[in-house]
C-alpha cells in the first residue's frame, strides 16, 4: 500500500507533534540552522530517502540568507577576479533555478552599466568584456537567450528609459546585461524547508541547539524551556556565521554587507537595474535594484565584521554614506540621507583557511568557495562559506559527506531536478491555480500574489477564511489571505515572522509601524483555527 505523501503545510501544530516524535526515535540526518544552506541539506537529504530533522534556533532565514541583494547570479564578479570555478558554478546554479527548480521565484534583471563621465572608458570596455564571457557561461549552462537575453550596447536614450534617473549630461548609453532576480530570498527558504516537509522532513523553529554530540544533540526549546536530547546518525552544522558557536574549531572572516531601501519613485520607477563602478575598480560595483512594493535596494558593501556575531546587524553610518555618494555620481541629482526609507545588513560566512595569502586580504578578496568538513572535535559535517545562489550545491556535498561519514543507506542526489513549491511542476499545483485571478480581486494585488506564490496563488487566496481575504493589507500590495498562509502553511509563528521574513514588510520601519496591528489581527486569527 502506498502511503500518502507528507503535507508541505508547516504550522505550530505540526511542530509540537514532531517535537514530541522527535524525542521518541532516531533519525538519519540532523540539520542545524535554517537559512538558505540548512534547508537545503534538509531537502536534499529527504529527497534521497533519509529520515531528517532540521532544528533552528529563531525562524526561517533569520540571519544572512534574508540579507542578500535578492539576486541569483551567473558569476560574473567571480570571473572578474579570475575564480573560474565559483563562476561556471554559479552560472550552473542560476540556470537550474530559473529553468527547472524555482522559475516562479526568479526572473531575468536588466542591469546597466551607464556609459556617464565618472565611469571611466576602461571601466565601460571591462564590464563589456566581462558580460561577454558572462555569456560564454550562460550558454555553457544551457540557460537560453529566452529565459537571459545575451548582453549588449544600450543607447543614450534607452539607457534614460531604463534608469530615468542617469544624469543625461555626457550620457553615452551603456552596457546592458541580465541575471537573475529572486522575488524575495526569505520566500525561496521557506520553499525549500516545505517542499522538504512533503518529503517527511521534520522542520522545527524555535529549537535551539546547545550541545552538539556525536549521535545527536541536545536542544531547548525557545516557546517553553523545555530540554530535548534528538539521536541522530549524523548530524550537520549549517549555521552560517554562528557555526563557531556550535564547533569552536570552526574559523571564519564574517563580512557586512549592507544595503539602503529607497523609493522607487525617487529613481524614476527603474525598469532596470544600475551597476555603478567603484572608482578605480573593474570588479566591483554599488547596485541599485528595482524590487516589489515599489522599493530599490542600493548595495552593496564588503566590510570585514570581527568579534562577537550579533544576532541582527546593522548598517554603519560610513556604510550607508559610501553607498549613497557612490549611486550618486551617476545621477542627476544626488542621493541623501532623507531618501533612505530603510536599511539592512547581513553578514557573509567567509571561510578563513588560515593560508599564508589570506593576511592583510580584505574580505572582498576571499574567495566565495563553500567547504564541506567533518569536524574533529563534535563529529558534526560543517558545510561553510559560500552564497545564496550556490546554496544547492552546497547542500549536495554535505549530504554526500554525511552519507559517507555515517555510511547511510541513501539514493543519489536529486534536486537538480525537483521543483519547489509554488513551482508548476511541483507536486500538487498546477498552472490553472494562477492562470485568472478569483472574481473582485485587484489584477496588481494578484500579480504580486502570483510572484510571491507562483501556482500555489490560487490556494493562498482560495483557502482564506480570514475577512477579506483577496483584499490589500494597508497600502502595500500584499493580501490578507497571504498573511493567513504564512500561518497556516508556511510556519510563521507570529506577527515578527509574517512582518520579518515572510512579507519583509519591515524592511521599511514606517510600513512596519503602519501595519502592524492589522497583521497581528490576521495573525492570531490564523492562529487560533
Amino acid at each position: 500500500m502506498t502511503r500518502p505523501r507528507p503535507s508541505t503545510a508547516l504550522h505550530a501544530a505540526r511542530r509540537a507533534r514532531e517535537i514530541d516524535e522527535l524525542a521518541s526515535t532516531e533519525v538519519d540526518v540532523l540539520v542545524v540552522g535554517g537559512g538558505v544552506t540548512g534547508a537545503g541539506v534538509a531537502l536534499d537529504a529527504a529527497a534521497r530517502g533519509l529520515s531528517v530533522a532540521l532544528v533552528e534556533a529563531r525562524d526561517l532565514a533569520w540571519g544572512t540568507s534574508r540579507f542578500s541583494s535578492k539576486l541569483v547570479h551567473g558569476g560574473l564578479r567571480y570571473l572578474a577576479t579570475g575564480d573560474i570555478g565559483v563562476a561556471r558554478e554559479s552560472a550552473r546554479e542560476r540556470h537550474l533555478l530559473m529553468t527547472r527548480i524555482a522559475p516562479h521565484l526568479v526572473r531575468p534583471l536588466g542591469q546597466l552599466v551607464p556609459a556617464v563621465p565618472p565611469v571611466s572608458a576602461r571601466q565601460v570596455v571591462t564590464s563589456a568584456v566581462g558580460m561577454s564571457l558572462g555569456d560564454v557561461l550562460r550558454r555553457g549552462a544551457g540557460t537560453p537567450s529566452s529565459v537571459l537575453p545575451s548582453w549588449r550596447r544600450a543607447s543614450a536614450g534607452e539607457a534614460l528609459r531604463l534608469a530615468p534617473a542617469l544624469a543625461p549630461g555626457g550620457l553615452r548609453g551603456g552596457i546592458l546585461g541580465h541575471d537573475g532576480q529572486l522575488v524575495d530570498d526569505a520566500r525561496l527558504v521557506v520553499a525549500l524547508a516545505r517542499t522538504a516537509a512533503g518529503l517527511g522532513a521534520r522542520v522545527l523553529t524555535r529549537l535551539r541547539a546547545d550541545r552538539i554530540r556525536s549521535d545527536g544533540a541536545d536542544l531547548t526549546c525557545a516557546i517553553t524551556g523545555e530540554g530535548l536530547s534528538v539521536r541522530a546518525r549524523v548530524v550537520v552544522n549549517a549555521t552560517g556565521v554562528w557555526a563557531g558557536a556550535v564547533d569552536p574549531s570552526v574559523r571564519l572572516r564574517p563580512s557586512r554587507g549592507t544595503h539602503v531601501v529607497i523609493p522607487a519613485e525617487r529613481l524614476g520607477n527603474p525598469r532596470a537595474g544600475l551597476m555603478v563602478p567603484l572608482p578605480g575598480s573593474v570588479s566591483r560595483f554599488v547596485f541599485a535594484l528595482p524590487q516589489q512594493h515599489g522599493r530599490v535596494f542600493v548595495g552593496l558593501t564588503d566590510e570585514e565584521a570581527p568579534g562577537p556575531v550579533p544576532d541582527v546587524a546593522e548598517p554603519t553610518p560610513a556604510e550607508v554614506d559610501f553607498l549613497l555618494s557612490t549611486v550618486s555620481r551617476v545621477m542627476e541629482v544626488p542621493l541623501t540621507g532623507d531618501d533612505v526609507i530603510g536599511a539592512y545588513a547581513g553578514l557573509r560566512p567567509l571561510v578563513d583557511t588560515g593560508g599564508p595569502g589570506d593576511a592583510g586580504r580584505g574580505t572582498s578578496d576571499v574567495s566565495r568557495r563553500h567547504l564541506v568538513a567533518v569536524s574533529e572535535g563534535t563529529g558534526a559535517v560543517n558545510v561553510l562559506g559560500g552564497k545564496l545562489t550556490t546554496y544547492r550545491q552546497m547542500a549536495q556535498d554535505a549530504v554526500d559527506a554525511a552519507v559517507r561519514h555515517a555510511s547511510l543507506p541513501a539514493a543519489g542526489c536529486r534536486t537538480h531536478t525537483l521543483p519547489l513549491v509554488g513551482a508548476d511542476a511541483a507536486p500538487g499545483t498546477t498552472t490553472a491555480d494562477r492562470t485568472a485571478p478569483p472574481s473582485g480581486t485587484d489584477e496588481r494585488l494578484w500579480a504580486g500574489v502570483v510572484a510571491r506564490h507562483g501556482a500555489e496563488a490560487g490556494r493562498v487566496v482560495g483557502a482564506a477564511r480570514t475577512r477579506s481575504a483577496a483584499t490589500p493589507v494597508g497600502h502595500l500590495r500584499i493580501a490578507r489571505a497571504e498573511i493567513e498562509w504564512a500561518v497556516t502553511h508556511e510556519g510563521a509563528l507570529d506577527a515578527d515572522d509574517v512582518l520579518d521574513r515572510r512579507t519583509r514588510i519591515g524592511l521599511v520601519p514606517s510600513d512596519r509601524a503602519a501595519l502592524a496591528a492589522e497583521v497581528s489581527e490576521i495573525v492570531a486569527e490564523a492562529a487560533g483555527r
